[in-house]
């Protein structure tokens, strides 16, 4: 039985968690933000597909890429979240679940991070929990892909 794929897609900047603003975003890298993810993964029974860029137009791409070939896309935007109308649109055309994932508390920080294209598209938006957020988006989207099985 081949396991569902979740696309687990970082935005720009990720790649310097542990570097940038420790204070907000914590000391947790993006290799440990990946850990948690393939350890969340293997108790949910779900493969997942992890990759950052800095490049608007390939995380586009690559959100692309998951129609017909993940269930659903865990979505860490960075400061995509607050600019790319495209990056809403190809969440849109792809048609599948997305959770949105910060690792601070938008809601709590400069008024412009406050708004967020990808909220439009996504089933469910989690912030302010840190590292522990991409295991709950996993979860969430687990939760999604068994009860759109059991249709």
């Amino acid at each position: 039985m081949t396991l569902p794929l979740i696309a687990v897609l970082n935005g720009a900047n990720l790649n310097m968690l542990g570097l940038r603003e420790p204070a907000i975003y914590g000391r947790a890298t993006l290799d440990d933000v990946e850990q948690v993810c393939v350890q969340a993964a293997e108790r949910l029974d779900i493969a997942i597909d992890f990759r950052q860029t800095n490049g608007e137009g390939e995380l586009v791409s690559w959100v692309q890429e998951c129609r017909g070939r993940a269930r659903g896309i865990l979505l860490n935007p960075g400061g995509y979240t607050h600019t790319s109308v495209v990056l809403l649109d190809a969440l849109l055309a792809v048609g599948l679940p997305v959770i949105e994932v910060h690792l601070s508390n938008i809601h709590r920080r400069e008024d412009f991070r406050r708004h967020s294209y990808v909220s439009q598209a996504a089933a469910g938006v989690i912030c302010g929990l840190g590292v522990r957020g991409y295991a709950l988006g996993l979860n969430a989207l687990a939760d999604i892909i068994m009860d759109e099985d059991e249709r």
